[in-house]
């Protein structure tokens, strides 16, 4: 099963990372649970530049940590706000959402 197609489902997302960034991992997670509280502010303000930022990012370190799901969500929310697309970055935010509470990060 893909990663995506385990979010419509409410099983856990099992994402297996190197041990050796086991370190940097709950702070990543952390981050990104912060970034939904930023974009759904800056969405409310009509700041689509932050939410295409922060998008950006997320599709740059997703991968790196081993968090592909993050990397797809990313773009979307950079292409959606590169499109001023409100209601598509509140379903990619869903999205993130929901990818966060069911992810369990086995490190091996």
């Amino acid at each position: 099963m893909t990663q995506h197609s385990a979010l419509k489902h409410n099983e856990r997302i099992i994402i297996h990372v190197d041990p050796e960034i086991a370190d940097l991992v709950p702070g990543f997670l952390e981050n990104r649970r912060k970034d939904i509280k930023t974009m759904d502010a800056a969405l409310k303000q009509g700041d689509f530049e932050t939410i295409q930022i922060l998008g950006h990012s997320m599709k740059g370190a997703g991968g790196s940590y081993g968090f592909d799901a993050v990397t797809d969500i990313g773009k979307s929310l950079e292409d959606a706000a590169k499109n001023n697309n409100a209601e598509e970055i509140q379903r990619s935010v869903g999205e993130l959402a929901a990818y966060l509470d069911r992810v369990e990060v086995i490190y091996e």
